[in-house]
């Protein structure tokens, strides 16, 4: 008796609802003529429509069906029976997976650096692999688990809605394998892992090489949604990607990576309309021992060379054709490594300015030793220096570098005037001539008067020869010249190679620091 009433009453319900929509259909074909005005229409309505709970629930579960996805039904719990329910769902692969167009697709992403495979300075291009991974959900692909057998089911990604994500900074196509398939979970999430060869663009910073580190971004955004359609989530933490390509890399040549950084930018476009982005910034530190072994040793243990090449005494030895061979042998040197060098025109990298510096320094050295030799050896053909010349070089620098000018000798006075010596002889010769007429023979006379002409012929001969091994005072002025700057540059190769040693050690430190 229960249920007769209850199944009375639906009926009538369901007579009233029948009445009521009739009543509606005709007062909409009466507004659609004209035939009453719009207050009439709002009493007709308010008049005709009577509330009650069965229609209450009614009009909810209408509003809210849109909303709810649909469940898959299985005739058996088997893959084949499952794929079979799916097959209308591959029809619908070029429409995003959602009941309601108003509902928002998020896609989460994450992916495994495998391996650096090389950076181009010339072309500013970091080439990497990686294992990039995707997940969204589809709301056309839910089942009951227990119904179709199944959790997870693999699926040709041609037959499903795939996000458009790309890689804005991608240069090239993407040469890695393909993989086809995408896993299907039963709550309707998709997986879709694939690999990635990036070829990417990065502006790179080759000031400090060999010691630099590169910071190059992955920005991952969808091609044509905007955000009220896909917006994008990071699967995990940054430490999480970090840790995972660290384990897992395969290859890094000669670059180390040193750290992984993420952030999600909403970028506006016209209209109020905006897209997401999800920026991923790779940290990536060149491994510096080789060009250090290759290109920075060989040259400070040249330029120690050419500086001990100062110790030898430039008067007896021909210095130039030493350093002339060492100039030979580091260009030589220069030209095999040459390959070692970023080709870039943006920045010129440190140690090609260390190179040069040394090369010049070299080169340098070479023009100052010909330079000395030429005032050595032939010093006693020019004229007296200038007084500023003298002035700054000889007293000024001279001291600097602890060689001041020799103090004028006192002179001989026989050498001064040689005829001083003879005038003081004569009154002695006079006196010995009397004498001599006193005591001895006129031959005897004759031989002192030899003697005498023979010590004058001897002390004008070392005279001359005083002279000539001493030179002219002009021709030691220049000499004296020339060793001041010899010492000058001395000294200051001992600063540049103690400035570059040290300025090397230091950013060598500072780049693993800030690593």
């Amino acid at each position: 008796m229960g249920g007769s009433a209850e199944e009375d009453e639906a009926l009538t319900e369901l007579k009233s609802l029948s009445r009521v929509l009739q009543a509606v259909r005709c007062e909409i074909e009466q507004q659609q003529k004209g035939q009453q005005s719009s207050e009439e229409w709002i009493q007709c309505c308010l008049l005709k429509v009577k509330p009650s709970k069965q229609l209450f629930i009614l009009i909810s579960l209408l509003t809210l069906a849109p909303f709810n996805s649909a469940v898959l039904n299985c005739s058996q719990p088997t893959p084949a029976s499952l794929l079979n329910s799916l097959k209308p769902v591959f029809d619908l692969n070029a429409i995003r997976p959602v009941v309601n167009m108003s509902v928002v697709t998020q896609v989460r992403i994450s992916f495994v650096l495998f391996g650096i495979l090389g950076v181009d300075e010339k072309s500013q291009v970091l080439t990497t692999f990686i294992w990039e991974s995707l997940e969204w959900q589809n709301e056309f692909t839910v089942w009951d688990q227990e119904e179709c057998g199944v959790e997870w089911i693999a699926v040709a990604r041609n037959l499903l809605w795939v996000p458009d994500i790309v890689i804005n900074e991608f240069m090239e196509k993407n040469l890695a394998p393909s993989v086809p398939y995408t896993y299907l979970h039963s709550s309707g999430l998709v997986y879709d892992d694939l690999p990635v060869r990036v070829v990417s663009s990065c502006s790179l910073n080759i000031y400090l090489f060999p010691f630099d580190i590169q910071r190059c971004t992955f920005t991952f955004n969808s091609y044509i949604h905007l955000s009220d359609a896909v917006q994008l989530e990071l699967v995990g933490t940054d430490q999480d990607i970090f840790q995972a390509s660290i384990n897992k890399m395969a290859t890094m040549g000669e670059w180390q990576l040193v750290g992984i950084k993420s952030e999600k930018v909403t970028v506006p476009i016209l209209e109020g309309s905006t897209y997401d982005e999800l920026r991923f910034f790779v940290s990536v530190r060149r491994h510096s021992t080789m060009y250090v072994v290759n290109l920075l040793i060989p040259s400070c243990f040249l330029i120690t060379v050419d500086l001990f090449s100062f110790i030898l005494p430039i008067q007896s030895i021909d210095r130039s054709l030493f350093k002339m061979t060492l100039v030979l042998g580091y260009t030589v040197f220069l030209l095999s490594t040459n390959d070692l060098l970023p080709n870039t025109g943006n920045t010129i990298p440190l140690i090609n300015v260390f190179l040069s510096l040394c090369l010049t320094m070299m080169v340098t050295s070479l023009m100052e030793t010909i330079f000395i030799t030429n005032l050595l050896r032939g010093s006693a053909h020019y004229t007296a220096p200038p007084r500023w010349m003298k002035a700054f070089v000889l007293r000024f620098l001279g001291r600097l570098v602890g060689l001041p000018p020799k103090p004028e000798p006192q002179e001989d006075l026989v050498f001064k005037n040689p005829d001083t010596r003879e005038m003081a002889d004569v009154p002695t010769e006079s006196k010995g001539n009397e004498t001599t007429e006193r005591k001895a023979t006129l031959k005897e006379a004759e031989t002192l008067q030899v003697l005498k002409n023979l010590s004058r012929d001897l002390q004008a001969i070392h005279r001359h020869v005083v002279q000539q091994l001493k030179g002219s005072p002009s021709s030691e002025d220049w000499i004296q010249i020339g060793l001041v700057i010899d010492r000058l540059l001395f000294i200051f190769y001992i600063f540049f190679t103690s400035v570059s040693f040290v300025s090397i050690i230091i950013i060598w430190v500072a780049s693993y620091n800030a690593a």
